[in-house]
């Protein structure tokens, strides 16, 4: 699909479709997260509210609940799981922004620049025990692997970008690699443990997975142009802060194929021995942009997108199913 086809006028409606069929099971899902955010330890339930009140979009936990719905299961395990996915992800939200050395999350100052990394990364390690007991609580094995499996991946993905993430010669596939482990493997177990827990057939489940693990390639790489291109109200960071970082993406990685020859100086500079003014990165969005890698970034994750929505055709039709069709398209319509 090209960039430059618009996206089905239904796709935003359906997204808020989704988010009202969902809010009552979103508002004991937050009940749930705040109940068990609570601690004697002052510095916990502080910090914890900190980056979970913050609100953001809660895309995971909603998926877990949707995933439930829309494939025709019993909620009440999934309420809890869906929990426990956005305690993993806000330990992730913590770690990352100490690595990147981030200094806005969700819109809000990085929750390590108030209380420090120390308390930050310790906070992380009882979010990640909260959901450890969250998956515990519904007996069922399955679900607890599926969201053990997700944080080992993340934690490997991590890993494996912190060693790679300012290299030049990162090839596409590795970068894929990278976001697959490090945001999709979270979208895929969301929506995999939702019907799961919901005790649906496996087919279900696997058209799920499927369906959140191209989600959520589809929205990183939307995020990824978007950093090119976006506000700081629509990204909940500051634009440009992936060039700042010396952070190597997919609209980055083209943008130095396209540029070889011409560019090899400024890339080196900039990204290769980090030495930025406050210009470069006004120059690197005029390459990136005017090189097509950010349209070919969207192009690709367009291409995720269409595979998300193919993948939910085992289910039943059903305003689940469509609202979730519709956060596909929506996902990549922010970027372009």
């Amino acid at each position: 699909m090209d960039a430059a086809t618009l996206i089905p006028a239904r796709s935003k409606g359906d997204v808020e479709a989704l988010v009202r069929l969902a809010t009552p099971d979103m508002m004991r899902v937050d009940a749930l997260i705040v109940e068990r955010m609570q601690s004697d330890v002052p510095v916990i339930p502080l910090l914890a509210d900190h980056i979970v009140a913050a609100g953001g979009k809660r895309l995971r936990p909603l998926l877990t609940v949707a995933a439930a719905r829309a494939a025709g299961g019993t909620i009440e395990n999934p309420i809890r799981l869906a929990a426990a996915v956005e305690f993993i992800h806000t330990a992730t939200l913590l770690h990352d922004d100490i690595v990147d050395v981030s200094n806005l999350r969700r819109g809000k100052v990085a929750a390590h620049l108030i209380w420090g990394a120390p308390s930050s990364v310790l906070v992380g390690a009882v979010l990640f025990a909260r959901a450890f007991e969250l998956r515990v609580a519904t007996g069922q094995m399955t679900a607890l692997g599926i969201l053990a499996q997700a944080a080992a991946v993340i934690a490997e993905g991590e890993v494996l970008q912190l060693t790679r993430s300012h290299d030049l010669n990162l090839d596409q596939d590795t970068y894929l690699k990278i976001i697959s482990a490090k945001t999709a493997e979270l979208f895929a177990a969301a929506a995999e443990a939702g019907a799961v827990g919901a005790g649906v057939d496996e087919a279900a489940s696997n058209a799920l997975r499927a369906y959140g693990l191209n989600l959520g390639l589809a929205f990183h790489l939307a995020d990824d142009a978007l950093d090119y291109g976006g506000a700081s109200e629509t990204l909940g960071k500051n634009a440009g802060d992936d060039f700042n970082e010396g952070k190597v993406t997919l609209p980055l990685l083209l943008a130095v194929q396209r540029t070889q020859g011409r560019e090899d100086d400024f890339w080196d500079r900039t990204i290769n021995k980090g030495q930025r003014t406050e210009d470069d990165f006004d120059r690197a969005r005029e390459l990136i942009v005017g090189s097509g890698a950010v349209a070919a970034t969207i192009d690709t994750a367009y291409d995720y997108a269409d595979r998300a929505k193919a993948a939910l055709a085992v289910l039943p039709v059903s305003e689940w199913r469509t609202a979730l069709e519709g956060l596909a398209d929506f996902a990549v319509s922010r970027a372009a």
